[in-house]
């Protein structure tokens, strides 16, 4: 089976401020996302940036074949929210923006707004599938794109840069706590016997602190000389997959001219250990085609397809 995951950027019906401008433009895109998600044909999708869930709809009503939709209750101040599409009828499990109870608010701004709660909800469904249940849970973290007061996405200085980039990193590495503790939920110290997966845009690469933060106990990681052996962290453990992506294709998004991939899927030891393959984009397609992004995400309104390359690993 395939387990993916995958930003759809900015995914609204035509005619208000965030989607595309007219009717022909909005279905461009939803063709160019629907011809993905044919020929990747995933068990379980995992999705971000859905605006408006009538548009995720129309979606699926392009795909072939029986498709279920679940959707966060915790949308952002934007209506983006995350989500699931499933070839099965998924079970939610979880839906929350809750930070962990001893984490306190971080601050977001500078006249000292704090904030007590992810930015999006923490969705977690249960499927069922040929080898048992698979638990997955999807988040799309703080983006490192910077907003500043008055919606600018230029600072006046370079000390409000600054300032506005510890804000955002106080947030994202917040939410990555609060996606950790789901995952903990989610695992029941029994990762070695669940299939378990966390996966989404975590707005950060491999080696970023928050990302790390999401795996647990350190020292079995793919390509190291612990992985194969057994160890007692093994239960509580997930294994980010981008080791096992090629190297060439290792990247979800082009920021600025830079490769980078910030969408990852992480699994439990019991699952980890059945992957079979990983990448970013089509199976078997090569070099990705995506487009160079920069600080300013309304350039791209009405674009078709989307920014970012779907994350997928195949399971046995």
């Amino acid at each position: 089976m395939l387990l993916g995951t995958w930003n759809l950027e900015n995914l609204y019906r035509p005619g208000g401020p965030f989607g595309p401008k007219d009717k022909a433009a909005y279905e461009t895109k939803l063709a160019a996302l629907a011809a993905v998600i044919t020929e990747l044909d995933p068990v379980l999708l995992g999705v971000q940036e859905v605006g408006e869930p009538e548009a995720l709809q129309d979606l699926t009503g392009m795909l072939s074949g029986e498709w279920h939709i679940a959707l966060s209750a915790h949308p952002d101040g934007r209506g983006i929210r995350v989500g699931f599409l499933s070839r099965t009828a998924p079970q939610v499990v979880a839906d929350t923006n809750a930070f962990p109870a001893k984490l306190r608010p971080v601050q977001s701004d500078d006249s000292g707004a704090e904030e007590s709660a992810t930015g999006r909800g923490l969705l977690a469904v249960e499927v069922t599938t040929a080898t048992g249940p698979l638990t997955v849970a999807v988040a799309h973290l703080k983006s490192k794109l910077l907003t500043y007061p008055g919606n600018r996405f230029f600072p006046h200085d370079e000390g409000e840069r600054a300032r506005y980039g510890a804000y955002a990193l106080y947030r994202r590495a917040a939410e990555a706590a609060s996606l950790r503790a789901l995952a903990d939920e989610l695992l029941a110290g029994e990762g070695k016997t669940r299939d378990v997966a966390v996966l989404g845009d975590m707005n950060d690469e491999v080696q970023a602190a928050t990302t790390q933060i999401l795996l647990g106990p350190p020292g079995s990681e793919i390509g190291t000389s612990g992985y194969d052996k057994p160890d007692r962290g093994d239960a509580v453990r997930l294994w980010d997959v981008a080791p096992l992506i090629p190297a060439d294709q290792r990247y979800s998004r082009i920021n600025s001219g830079r490769r980078e991939l910030i969408d990852h899927i992480l699994t439990s030891h019991h699952l980890v250990h059945r992957v079979t393959a990983a990448g970013t984009g089509l199976p078997g397609d090569g070099t990705l085609r995506l487009p160079s992004v920069g600080p300013d995400p309304a350039e791209r309104r009405g674009a078709p397809g989307s920014d970012h390359a779907p994350v997928w690993v195949r399971v046995e």
